[in-house]
């Protein structure tokens, strides 16, 4: 009960918050897409045309790391998510094939701060002539990485357990298949990395360091963008299902949600443009510790959404528009609690 309580916040609160952060701008870059943290003084960026950079805080320089992926940077695809565990590192990224097409896949690296040689572990199938939703972020979770697929703007794609493109996968961190998921269990007709179906584009996958449960944010059409949990088995029903959102052309998606399908824990209608998250928790915004810090790259504004009591006041914006852009990823330093995040010009931290 103390812990729901502390993590009420009001909306007062919240922009009282705001007026306290610092908004410090660290280094310039080019339309970065991810970074992850090494140690307390040295962060990972990946850029999206396909660069691997490291900043080091302490001297405030960056330096760029070589490394061997076959980039497809056409469209939303190119170099992606990167995560980083005992000297290994992890990305995903849009693989280019021949004849215009690509696929999203998983490379496993050990880490060399001059060159990185990486190894493919997951290449979704089947590879699509799209430059439209990858995806796709990366989290570990013991020895299992989960990853999110985006459905390569193929729509119902995302309700065939047999193609990999708008699901949630899971395997070990070597590219093994863990001989309990769903498709080597009871989902015959799935795939064995898939975990979960039904998704879009999913933007952001986090795992909470409080109940250990893995949350996922998904970019909706024009509205639907939902925040819900990554379930065994499950299915959150696109493109049968909307969200509450509509198509581009302003047709409607099917309902907002129905029986015998994961419902999300909370939607955005219209669209926010919902980006990556972090679940907080640091010591230097206490206040926020167990909230959702999720970003938007359409209305610019950084969320904090206390995501496990929705019915009370769920959602507070903590920065407004015009202050980070179009916010991508976002990290806590794992020390200190000061946030850092990245739009598509720079590096920003975030403290009091």
């Amino acid at each position: 009960m103390f812990f729901i309580l502390l993590l009420f916040l009001s909306e007062l609160f919240i922009f009282e918050l705001e007026a306290e952060i610092q908004i410090n701008k660290l280094i310039p870059l080019n339309n970065p897409w991810s970074i992850t943290f090494i140690d307390k003084d040295n962060l990972l960026i990946t850029e999206k045309k396909g660069n691997i950079k490291l900043y080091n805080l302490k001297e405030k320089k960056i330096y760029k790391i070589s490394h061997n992926l076959n980039i497809y940077n056409a469209g939303q695809g190119g170099l992606l998510d990167i995560i980083y565990r005992d000297k290994f590192i992890w990305v995903s990224y849009s693989e280019k094939l021949k004849n215009s097409f690509s696929r999203t896949s998983i490379a496993k690296s050990k880490l060399d701060t001059k060159t990185l040689n990486f190894k493919n572990i997951f290449e979704a199938y089947p590879p699509i002539n799209s430059g439209y939703h990858f995806g796709a972020r990366l989290v570990l979770k013991e020895d299992y990485i989960f990853a999110s697929l985006g459905e390569r703007g193929k729509g119902m794609i995302s309700q065939d357990g047999m193609k990999h493109p708008g699901s949630i996968i899971r395997i070990f961190n070597d590219g093994k298949v863990p001989s309990n998921n769903p498709g080597l269990v009871n989902k015959i007709n799935w795939l064995p990395e898939i975990y979960q179906i039904g998704l879009r584009n999913p933007q952001g996958l986090e795992l909470s360091p409080f109940n250990k449960k893995i949350y996922v944010t998904n970019h909706g059409a024009k509205g639907g963008d939902f925040f819900g949990e990554v379930l065994y088995g499950g299915n959150y029903g696109w493109k049968l299902l909307g969200w509450g959102g509509k198509n581009y052309i302003g047709t409607k998606i099917g309902p907002k949600w129905k029986e015998g399908y994961d419902k999300p824990i909370y939607y955005w209608t219209p669209s926010i443009g919902i980006s990556s998250f972090i679940i907080y928790k640091g010591t230097e915004f206490s206040e926020l510790n167990g909230m959702a810090i999720i970003g938007s790259l359409k209305y610019e504004n950084l969320y904090a959404l206390n995501f496990l009591d929705v019915k009370e006041k769920p959602q507070n914006i903590i920065l407004v528009e015009g202050k980070l852009g179009r916010i991508r990823d976002i990290e806590i330093h794992p020390n200190n609690g000061k946030i850092y995040l990245i739009n598509s010009e720079n590096l920003w931290r975030l403290e009091k």
